[in-house]
């Protein structure tokens, strides 16, 4: 039951993730949360640098999909201007979303890669659905109400995970 939160890697920020790194793992794919993922939970728009690491996914043949449990217009605002594809209120850690994204990009759960700061959705949720899954520092450190809710118990995960010696990375 533990492993299913226990991400196959850690990164610190969604730039750690090159291309390079991504094709020596066979990924093809990548299906990423929005909020403290990508940007600050209350930015609404991609930083020049964000911008620039989906255009080096995007030449390297490496697609993106953005999934996230916000609703539909932020996601819509966020996304549209990029061309990257979305799904909103995914309901993760529920897998309907992440088998939706795959299909859509005609990829095999091997091939696929899920990114999130969040073990109780993103990790969970990937990990249920049998996909590769990162777990990568939030990039603000504040949250949402229910995203404070998921941090408490997460931490609780955490700890656990430390004390049985099945995390393999420093914090």
């Amino acid at each position: 039951m533990l492993k299913l939160f226990l991400p196959e890697e850690y990164v610190k920020s969604v730039f750690d993730i090159t291309p390079q790194f991504l094709k020596e793992r066979g990924i093809k794919g990548v299906i990423t949360d929005l909020d403290n993922t990508l940007v600050e939970w209350d930015r609404p728009n991609a930083t020049p640098q964000l911008k620039e690491w989906f255009q080096q996914l995007e030449e390297s043949g490496i697609e993106v999909t953005i999934v996230s449990n916000n609703h539909d217009k932020r996601v819509r605002l966020f996304s549209e201007p990029l061309g990257i594809p979305f799904i909103p209120k995914a309901r993760k850690p529920m897998g309907v979303a992440f088998r939706k994204a795959m299909k859509a990009m005609n990829l095999k759960k091997e091939e696929v890669v899920v990114v999130g700061d969040q073990l109780l959705t993103d990790v969970l949720g990937g990990n249920r659905t049998g996909l590769k899954t990162i777990l990568v520092v939030p990039v603000a450190s504040t949250d949402g109400f229910w995203t404070r809710f998921n941090r408490k118990i997460e931490r609780r995960i955490l700890a656990t995970l430390k004390r049985k010696g099945m995390l393999h990375w420093e914090e």
